[in-house]
């Protein structure tokens, strides 16, 4: 068994817009994420299944040609290799859940992440 403490988890500034934590277990990976208004996260793809639950603020998953907002307490799964993008529409925090662990992350290829945010 294995415990965690947000707070005691480092905090990465991914671009001027968006903030990680991350953690890693064998067989998932679960991010914390803060973004500010007007950030967007470019349209990416992974092997992994996401489930993104949203705990305050607002935001925008385009897939597939729909836009799904996302406001607290909302929660959205994304199949595996479905290319998506985000756009927030107020400040948010939003904890992701990727299943099998995202071996990009561990690599550190999350360029895309790292690319500055574009105002909407």
């Amino acid at each position: 068994m294995d415990r965690y403490n947000w707070q005691s988890v480092p905090v990465e500034q991914m671009n001027p817009q968006v903030t990680r934590q991350v953690i890693h277990t064998p067989q998932m990976t679960i991010s914390r994420l803060r973004l500010a208004k007007g950030a967007v996260v470019p349209e990416h793809r992974h092997p992994n299944e996401q489930v993104c639950m949203v705990q305050s603020g607002a935001l925008v998953f385009r897939i597939d040609g729909e836009e799904y907002e996302l406001r607290a307490g909302g929660v959205l799964r994304v199949p595996p290799d479905l290319p998506h993008s985000v756009v927030v529409l107020e400040d948010c925090e939003a904890t992701d859940l990727f299943s099998p662990a995202r071996e990009d992350w561990i690599r550190g290829d999350d360029a895309y992440l790292r690319q500055g945010s574009v105002t909407r």
